[in-house]
C-alpha cells in the first residue's frame, strides 16, 4: 500500500513544483516585458496573442520532450536551424534583461568607456558567440 501513497507524493510534488518554476518563468517575462516590448520592436501588436501562445507551446513541447526523452534524427540543417532559434530566444531574453536593469550604460560609464560603446557591445557578442561555439565543438566532444 505504500507505493500508490509514494507515487500519490511524488506526483504532487512534481506538480507543485513545475507550477513554481513556470510561475517564476512568466514572472520573468512580464517584469522584463518581453512580449510587448517585441511586439514595439516589430511595430505587430496586432500579433502579441500569437507571441504569448508560441511561448506557451513551446514551453509546453519543451517540458513534454524533456520528460518523454524524445530523439529527433535530422541533419544538420534542422539541428543548426534549432541552434539559430535558441540563440535568438536566450539573446532576446538577455538584451531584454539588460536593458531593464540598464547594465550597459553603467558599466560604460564606469569602464569610461561611453564613446567606445559600440565595440563594448560587438566585444561581449562576439565573446559570447564563441564561448558558444567552444561549448558546442571542444567541451561537449
Amino acid at each position: 500500500m505504500t507505493a500508490p501513497i509514494s507515487l500519490g507524493i511524488n506526483l504532487l510534488l512534481g506538480i507543485a513544483g513545475g507550477i513554481a518554476v513556470g510561475g517564476g518563468v512568466i514572472a520573468l517575462f512580464v517584469v522584463l516585458d518581453i512580449i510587448p516590448r517585441l511586439a514595439q520592436l516589430t511595430s505587430s501588436y496586432d500579433k502579441v496573442h500569437w507571441y504569448e501562445g508560441a511561448m506557451v507551446a513551446g514551453s509546453l513541447l519543451g517540458t513534454v520532450s524533456d520528460f518523454w526523452n524524445w530523439k529527433i534524427s535530422s541533419g544538420p540543417l534542422v539541428e543548426i536551424a534549432v541552434g539559430l532559434f535558441n540563440g535568438i530566444f536566450i539573446g532576446m531574453l538577455a538584451a531584454a534583461l539588460t536593458e531593464v536593469l540598464n547594465v550597459l550604460p553603467i558599466l560604460a560609464k564606469r569602464l569610461q568607456m561611453v564613446h567606445r560603446l559600440f565595440g563594448l557591445l560587438m566585444a561581449m557578442t562576439a565573446g559570447k558567440v564563441m564561448g558558444s561555439l567552444f561549448d558546442w565543438f571542444v567541451y561537449l566532444k
